[in-house]
C-alpha cells in the first residue's frame, strides 16, 4: 500500500521509509504541512503517518483541511506531545490511530494492519478468494494449505482487487496503489495487464478463476 510520511526529523522519517519498504510498503515523505498538502492533493495514498509538530504548522491543521477534501486514507497520527486534549482533537477530527513517541515500529505495523482488517471489514488476516486464500498479513497467496509462488507486484495487484471486491478497479488505481507517483515511476498500464495475466496462468494451474475479471476498456475486477 502507499504511505505519505509527514515527518521533519530526517531520522525518524528515513527509519520508518526503510522499515515499511520492508514490508512492500511505497513510501513518499513529506518535511512539512506545505509538502504534506501538495502530495495529499495529488496523490490517493492508502495510509498517513502524520507528525503534529511541524516546522510550518501544526498537523492537525493538516489533518482538519484533507478531511474537509475528503481524504480517504488512513491516518495514524505520531508525536511526541503526549496532552489528552492533543489524541481527543485528532481522533474527533478523524485519525484512526494514536501512537505516541518514541514507538516501536512492528507495534505501528501490527495498527496499520489492524486498520486495514477495520476498514474492509475482515475478521482475521485471511481472504477468501476462490479456491484460494490470502495472508495479508505474512503476504501469502495459499491453496489447499499449500503458498502460491507470486512476486510482490503480483501479490499487490491480487490483495488490492480482493479486498475491493466485486468492484471495478481502473488500470490507474492500480498502478497508483502499487506505484505511488506515475510520474516518478514512469507509468504504463501495460504493467498491470501483464500482472494480471501472469496472475491467470498461476492460479488457473490450480483452480478456476473466471472471478478475476476484465471490464473492457476500465480495467479488473474480484467477482467474490
Amino acid at each position: 500500500m502507499t504511505v505519505l510520511i509527514v515527518e521533519d526529523e530526517r531520522t525518524l522519517a528515513r527509519e520508518l521509509g526503510i522499515f515499511l519498504h520492508q514490508q512492500n510498503f511505497t513510501c513518499t515523505v513529506a518535511r512539512t504541512a506545505r509538502e504534506a498538502r501538495t502530495h495529499l492533493a495529488d496523490t490517493p495514498f492508502d495510509f498517513v503517518l502524520l507528525d503534529l509538530g511541524l516546522p510550518d504548522g501544526d498537523g492537525l491543521d493538516v489533518l482538519a483541511e484533507a478531511k474537509q477534501n475528503d481524504l480517504t486514507a488512513a491516518v495514524i497520527i505520531l508525536t511526541a506531545r503526549g496532552a489528552v486534549e492533543d489524541r481527543i482533537g485528532g481522533l474527533e477530527l478523524g485519525a484512526d490511530d494514536y501512537l505516541a513517541k518514541p514507538f516501536s515500529l512492528p507495534e505501528l505495523l501490527a495498527r496499520m494492519h489492524a486498520i486495514t482488517r477495520r476498514r474492509f471489514g475482515l475478521h482475521k488476516p485471511l481472504v477468501g478468494c476462490g479456491a484460494f486464500e490470502l495472508d495479508l498479513q505474512t503476504r501469502r497467496l495459499l491453496h489447499q494449505g499449500q503458498e502460491v509462488s507470486l512476486s510482490v507486484k503480483e501479490f499487490d495487484v491480487l490483495s488490492y482487487l480482493v479486498l475491493h471486491k466485486n468492484r471495478v478497479m481502473t488500470r490507474l488505481q492500480l498502478t497508483e496503489h502499487i506505484w505511488g507517483n506515475l510520474p516518478e515511476a514512469g507509468f504504463d498500464s501495460n504493467y498491470i495487464d501483464a500482472h494480471i495475466k501472469n496472475l491467470r496462468k498461476k492460479l488457473g494451474l490450480l483452480a478456476d478463476v473466471e472471478w478475476l475479471e476484465t471490464v473492457r476498456g476500465v480495467g479488473y475486477r474480484a467477482r467474490l
